[in-house]
């Protein structure tokens, strides 16, 4: 009796994953979901120096989230059937490639073809997430998703700045030529570090691929968790994709002063972490209303203080790092909670809830486009309230189990 309590705890203990593999995975989600949001505020020089007008230069960041979002169907749902060390590496070597393919595209049209595979090859991040929770132990996975997680979001809110920095030194097509290295040095590391992951398939790729309408019928955690992620991420687009129209129109910020503000959403990082650890304890519900509270709170008061008065410069600030908060910290929630369901089927839950929420993010940003151009920020903000207390109504139609 006492020999199988000793053997249970080492396996226990075993399952633990380390401190070293948690940062190389937070470092490696972040690092690569970065190549989506590099071109966001690049679109500019690189439209013009690939001679694109204005309509098509847009399409640069449109098609990176296309290819984002089929990668999330099609190739992470191979997770459940590949070995993932394999798969991650495989995929960033296609990362790599476009990244170069980027660098020196000779035209428009193939710089374009190669955003596509830059965002397809790029859900390698959304790979590394459930595998962590398989490195890890069930006491401890809330708190792995949310520290893997807050380096995968330092990764949104770094590109852009980080993105602005590099093509102000040395050009655009360095920011493209320095993360195929980055890439490429990652793609070794992990390959080197990350232990085996084989799982047991129980059917071929294309009935996987099939099984996603059923895992979305049949997985009612998922269609909430989904639509409430939907909703705030939605808002959060919406308010990235508009503030520097703000900013510049109304407060007549530079390129350089639009760039330092994106740096203040990385403060909102800091709430991945902690709703992870907190979910461990069981305050999911809780935490998941409060979201969707602050995100509304954030809208309400940037529409109420839409002067261009210092006083609501700092709102827009204060409102940024809360909405961000609420949106990262909603995120956290939803993956451990649908990394909660079982192993087997973990990958293709992840690629559905990414997808989902990705596209609620695309509504998002083109609503703001559009609202912006059509009434201004009062619209603008007005359509930020909304979004986050639809998902607050849905919220209060769950069961409280």
């Amino acid at each position: 009796m006492q020999k199988s309590l000793v053997k249970e705890s080492l396996v226990k203990e075993s399952k633990r994953i380390s401190n070293w593999m948690m940062l190389l995975l937070a470092s490696a989600c972040g690092l690569i979901v970065a190549n989506l949001y590099y071109a966001q505020t690049l679109v500019g020089p690189i439209g013009a120096a690939m001679g694109l007008s204005s309509a098509v230069a847009g399409l640069i960041v449109t098609l990176t989230q296309i290819g984002y979002v089929a990668g999330l169907l099609f190739i992470v749902p191979l997770s459940d059937i590949i070995e993932n060390r394999r798969l991650a590496v495989v995929a960033l070597a296609v990362v790599v490639c476009a990244l170069l393919a980027a660098t020196f595209a000779p035209n428009g049209a193939l710089f374009l073809i190669a955003s596509l595979f830059i965002g397809l090859g790029s859900v390698v991040a959304q790979i590394l997430v459930p595998y962590a929770t398989y490195l890890a132990a069930e006491e401890q996975r809330g708190r792995v998703v949310g520290n893997v997680m807050s380096g995968l979001l330092l990764g949104i809110m770094f590109a852009r700045p980080v993105a602005s920095f590099i093509t102000s030194l040395w050009g655009w097509q360095a920011v493209f030529s320095l993360s195929a290295v980055v890439i490429t040095l990652l793609a070794v590391l992990l390959s080197r570090a990350l232990p085996e992951r084989k799982p047991s398939p129980t059917v071929n790729y294309g009935k996987l691929i099939l099984s996603l309408g059923v895992l979305f019928k049949q997985t009612p955690v998922l269609r909430r968790r989904a639509f409430y992620q939907a909703c705030l991420f939605g808002a959060f687009s919406l308010f990235w994709t508009t503030v520097p129209l703000r900013l510049a129109d109304d407060f007549g910020m530079s390129q350089q002063g639009i760039a330092l503000f994106a740096l203040v959403g990385v403060g909102g990082a800091v709430a991945a972490p902690i709703a992870g650890k907190l979910a461990d304890k069981g305050w999911t519900r809780l935490l998941t209303g409060l979201a969707m509270v602050i995100a509304a709170i954030s809208f309400l008061l940037i529409y109420l203080f839409q002067d261009h008065s210092t006083i609501a410069l700092v709102i827009l600030f204060i409102s940024a790092i809360t909405l961000d908060m609420a949106v990262s910290g909603n995120l956290v929630l939803g993956q451990r909670a649908i990394y909660s369901l079982g192993s087997e089927a973990r990958g293709r839950l992840n690629g559905l809830f990414m997808s989902i929420f990705f596209i609620g993010g695309a509504v998002g940003s083109s609503l703001g486009g559009w609202a912006y151009a059509y009434s201004g920020w009062s619209f603008t903000a007005l359509i930020g309230v909304v979004l986050p207390l639809l998902s607050l109504l849905y919220f209060l139609t769950e069961k409280n189990h």
